[in-house]
């Protein structure tokens, strides 16, 4: 599956943090949440796992062909 764009938000400070490149890491302002690996891998270190949203897109994703 293709990624198309690798994003997550944090449920505490509300940031939505999209990671581009490989390596290319971020973490929020709060500290909770990181994201890594652009559109190469899917990667996420949180310090509290009820609150982060993903919201990564991949390809074909909602497609409605049958």
């Amino acid at each position: 599956m293709k990624i198309l764009r690798n994003r997550a938000k944090c449920l505490i400070c509300g940031e939505i943090l999209e990671n581009k490149y490989r390596h290319d890491f971020k973490t929020c302002k709060c500290g909770n949440l990181s994201v890594d690996g652009g559109k190469d891998y899917i990667k996420r270190s949180v310090k509290y796992l009820d609150k982060f949203e993903e919201l990564s897109e991949f390809e074909g994703e909602g497609d409605e062909r049958s």
